[in-house]
């Protein structure tokens, strides 16, 4: 087969490495233009941009979709599949270009958890699995006809991104399983609507943005403990730092880690507890939120014992 691979993050690296040292043949890898990053604001290209280069496959970088010259190129290659992984919506005048088809490879066992923070947000609501899926896409996102599907543990302590290095490598595989199975004419597929009925209730993953990766303190201990984890490290749960006193205020301080504490108190939520020497806690309504490591804006990431060394604030509450 022709194969035309589709990504950007690092999280379809690892799909594109197994195609090829499967043996299949990717005939070019599209990706998102480079773009400026770092103080110098130097073009970045994507991780999958530099994988590509450095296994000397062809790489496209359409800033639009549709363009026409793109899809020219693409017609051009004629693939017989295109393999998707880590990358935006794909239009009908893409998907439908090869004759096998365009599949998708998503990290959560479908249908439960569509959207574009299936990993995430899987950790947030305190999922014991998640999964990862196959499937043939089509004019809505990730409900196309699915292929395989893998189930894989959530442990009590992963956060967004050990899950997502394990997910990467799952994925991986059963994404090779499925080109080897289109590719023998194998491939048998289920409607997603004919495997709602596994679920009790199904969850979306949307985008994750500023305004819903701020931590409420109001919240049980174990909701806030996988909240906290469900966004470490990227993007990172923040709240605002107060001084009740001087009324100093730091906002986005990001908690990567966090361990909870179930026991009664009558702190009010939100309320610092500390030994300014090697404890951070935050009062919850059930409990404590026990700060293991911390980050101020423009400071780097920090243990708690290193934090509290140059803390100053003598009344500190999070809001």
């Amino acid at each position: 087969m022709r194969i035309v691979f589709f990504g950007s993050a690092d999280f379809a690296v690892e799909s594109l490495k197994r195609i090829l040292d499967s043996g299949f043949n990717v005939e070019a890898v599209v990706t998102s233009p480079d773009k400026p990053a770092g103080r110098g604001l130097k073009l970045r290209p994507t991780p999958v941009k530099k994988f590509a280069l450095e296994r000397g496959l062809p790489v496209l970088q359409p800033q639009k979709l549709k363009d026409p010259e793109f899809l020219n190129m693409l017609r051009d290659i004629n693939p017989d599949l295109q393999v998707v992984v880590a990358f935006r919506f794909l239009p009908r005048e893409v998907w439908e270009i090869p004759p096998l088809g365009t599949i998708n490879l998503h990290a959560s066992y479908l249908p439960d958890y569509r959207g574009a923070a299936p990993i995430n947000w899987a950790i947030i609501n305190g999922e014991k699995y998640t999964g990862v899926s196959t499937f043939f896409i089509n004019d809505r996102i990730d409900t196309g006809n699915i292929i395989l599907r893998k189930r894989v543990p959530i442990k009590d302590n992963d956060t967004a991104g050990s899950l997502h290095d394990r997910l990467m490598k799952e994925g991986a595989n059963l994404l090779v399983d499925t080109i080897s199975l289109i590719d023998k004419g194998g491939a048998k597929v289920i409607k997603q609507r004919d495997l709602e009925a596994e679920f009790e209730t199904l969850h979306t993953a949307p985008k994750i943005f500023q305004d819903n990766s701020r931590i409420d303190w109001k919240q049980p201990v174990h909701q806030i403990y996988n909240f906290i984890r469900g966004m470490s490290p990227y993007p990172g749960a923040w709240s605002v730092l107060v001084d009740r006193d001087t009324g100093k205020r730091i906002d986005n301080v990001k908690i990567y880690w966090a361990d909870p504490e179930k026991k009664l108190h009558d702190y009010p939520p939100g309320k610092v507890v500390t030994d300014y020497k090697s404890y951070f806690k935050v009062a919850a309504p059930d409990g404590f939120v026990d700060i293991k490591q911390i980050q101020l804006p423009g400071k780097k990431r920090l243990d708690i014992a290193e934090f509290l060394r140059g803390f100053k604030l003598r009344s500190p509450f999070f809001e």
